[in-house]
């Protein structure tokens, strides 16, 4: 078994930049791809980014392209996101995700394990 556990949340202003960490524990999770997932209250879970297993693909939301950037650190049996230019909007509870493949998806049912979130706050 995998347990993620998401870790950098807080409150900050418009403009602020802030990283999440996901760290990995139980095995390796060094041939899984991963993910972000936030949910904003009131609205569905959707998705923010994935990375493939290596590190080298990553993909995107429309609504976070150019401000967030996925890592991962496959010695740590992390992965990251880097948030910066947060708007409002952003705010939301924050998940990591991670699947049994290499390659990552957007869809959220493909993925077989998931953290508890974390929260991140973004204020005007």
């Amino acid at each position: 078994q995998v347990q993620l556990v998401e870790s950098g949340g807080g409150s900050v202003q418009a403009g602020d930049s802030l990283r999440l960490s996901c760290a990995a524990s139980g095995r390796t999770v060094s041939t899984y791809s991963m993910a972000w997932f936030r949910q904003a209250p009131g609205k569905e879970r959707e998705f923010v980014g994935s990375v493939s297993w290596s590190g080298l693909a990553t993909y995107y939301a429309d609504s976070v392209q150019g401000r967030f950037t996925i890592s991962r650190d496959n010695t740590k049996n992390t992965m990251y996101l880097q948030m910066s230019s947060l708007k409002p909007e952003d705010t939301a509870v924050y998940y990591c995700a991670a699947r049994r493949l290499r390659g990552g998806s957007r869809g959220e049912d493909l993925y077989d394990y998931w953290g508890q979130g974390t929260q991140v706050t973004v204020s005007s």
